[in-house]
């Protein structure tokens, strides 16, 4: 199937949409005798151990996040030690709890259900410690495992059809996504979460790229076939999402790669048995690039949006970024993140909101957001407990850091309502909804466009997360009646769809074990 025959992303965003009907009626039931495994084990490979402690970053967490970085002309090569950090802050397991019948590792980014579909691997040319060469990383163990000798980023150089970001990495981090392990729980709405889960990920890597002052970009524009192939993936378990480019170096266009021959390297299965939401693995494919002139066609400026005028009143936000307010770095940033599970119906400063959306919503240097500023997703809000700031419903304006009243009132209860009636929305001091003009979207990008919209909600999502756990807030993901949240932010979001939900406060501590969303 063609990317460019939209109709694909419209049918399968329509029939995953969340209704009070279609909630309340599902029959499905997790199967907890047959859940997945958490990480793919290679049987036969061994493990390179990667280097620990090392030394934390200077830059704070805020800094780091907003993007606000100065890099120095010349190379950047990532070190060993940075290759551990890059991977375990962003995805490496960070926090163990027992509960009575196991015990669950959390991980550095949040992901839906506590699941960990995203699986990440390396391509890089040699590096220091790092002969040149195709890795996955395990989490698990905190290890590499080589899949490939040398040095195939001339694979992933032709598929970007020479993207220079590429072109100039020494190294390249590959994230895909396996459909049965958040499908367990999730079922065919699961693909969404692949952008979602591999967002919050993105949004910690790049951090933390920041903080090493190794520059980094997010690239979406790729030959899906080449790709899957240099991983030996099977497709019909695992496919390639997305790519980020590491570092800096010398760009060498010309350069080769050794052939890209089948490996079939055993992996231990993840569960007894697979059920298969076939709805999936079409959406994915129906998003796939076949050629690298696609490619070419496909990257270009993101779409103009036409500025709204505004018709109510308007409130500057005051963003403070000073080590005053939050000396953190990102790793104890990171440490610390967890997915509140309960908010304290208390009031958040109207500094640390601002900190919130401003350090969030700066842009993100991707090869499908050219100038890096133009979001695919607008910010509605719905404000419960912010100092300084009436409760009501507000949209972010970015070309002015403002926020514009919608409508004033306590939207607690509808809050709650809209985010799957689940009360971690309604406590919160605000809820930031994600929504987009998907029709422009697909018409300017094509199926590949359904990608990119729930790539970058999730890593704006994470964004959120990292800006709130700096300021010792918390956050939380979350799902929603997809029609309703368009509905309540109307006539403003009239003809949006919801993309995305995180619930922003003061976190109150459980007892009980829940994992992420």
């Amino acid at each position: 199937m063609s990317h460019t025959n939209i109709q694909a992303a419209w049918d399968y965003h329509r029939e995953t949409k969340h209704s009070y009907h279609s909630v309340h009626a599902s029959r499905h039931t997790l199967d907890w005798a047959n859940m997945p495994i958490p990480f793919k084990i290679y049987t036969e490979l061994e493990p390179i151990g990667l280097p620990r402690p090392w030394q934390e970053s200077e830059m704070t967490a805020l800094s780091a996040v907003s993007g606000m970085t100065v890099y120095t002309e010349g190379e950047r090569i990532p070190s060993l030690k940075d290759i551990a950090r890059l991977v375990y802050f962003s995805a490496g397991v960070t926090k163990r709890k027992l509960y009575p019948g196991g015990e669950i590792l959390f991980r550095a980014a949040s992901c839906t259900g506590a699941l960990y579909q995203v699986e990440l691997y390396l391509v890089c040319e040699d590096l220091p410690e790092l002969p040149a060469g195709v890795y996955h990383f395990g989490p698990k163990d905190f290890a590499l495992r080589r899949l490939r000798r040398g040095d195939y980023r001339a694979v992933l150089a032709h598929a970007s059809n020479q993207e220079p970001s590429i072109l100039q990495a020494p190294l390249i981090i590959v994230c895909t996504g396996i459909y049965w392990r958040n499908a367990w729980k999730y079922q065919a709405r699961a693909y969404r979460h692949f952008g979602w889960d591999n967002g919050t990920i993105l949004a910690n890597l790049f951090a933390v790229c920041a903080a090493l002052g190794l520059p980094g970009q997010l690239v979406l524009g790729f030959v899906d076939d080449d790709v899957n192939r240099l991983l030996d993936l099977n497709t019909q378990q695992e496919v390639a999402l997305c790519m980020a480019s590491i570092g800096r170096t010398q760009p060498h266009v010309s350069r080769s790669s050794p052939a890209v021959e089948p490996l079939r390297l055993k992996t231990a299965p993840y569960s007894n048995h697979e059920v298969d939401y076939p709805e999936m693995r079409a959406m994915h494919a129906a998003t796939c690039l076949a050629t690298v002139e696609e490619v070419g066609h496909w990257r270009g400026p993101a779409p103009c949006k036409e500025l709204q005028a505004s018709h109510g009143s308007l409130c500057k936000l005051h963003p403070d970024l000073s080590a005053e307010v939050s000396c953190d770095n990102v790793e104890r940033v990171v440490m610390r993140r967890g997915s509140s599970r309960q908010f304290q119906r208390k009031p958040i400063s109207l500094r640390e909101f601002s900190n919130l959306l401003y350090c969030s919503a700066q842009g993100i240097a991707a090869d499908f957001l050219q100038p890096p500023s133009a979001l695919l997703n607008d910010w509605y809000l719905i404000v419960h407990a912010v100092e300084g700031l009436a409760p009501g419903v507000y949209v972010l304006r970015r070309e002015t850091w403002e926020l514009e009243l919608l409508k004033g009132g306590n939207f607690r209860s509808e809050a709650g309502y809209l985010a799957l009636e689940q009360k971690l929305a309604a406590d919160a001091s605000a809820d930031v909804f994600f929504l987009a003009d998907l029709q422009t979207i697909l018409e300017r990008y094509g199926n590949r466009g359904y990608r990119a919209v729930e790539l970058e909600a999730g890593v704006l999502g994470g964004k959120l997360y990292l800006t709130a756990y700096a300021q010792k807030l918390g956050a939380t993901g979350l799902t929603f009646y997809d029609d309703e949240v368009t509905e309540f932010f109307s006539p403003h979001a009239r003809g949006k769809s919801a993309i995305f939900l995180v619930a922003l406060g003061h976190g109150a501590k459980r007892k009980s074990l829940d994992v992420e969303l």
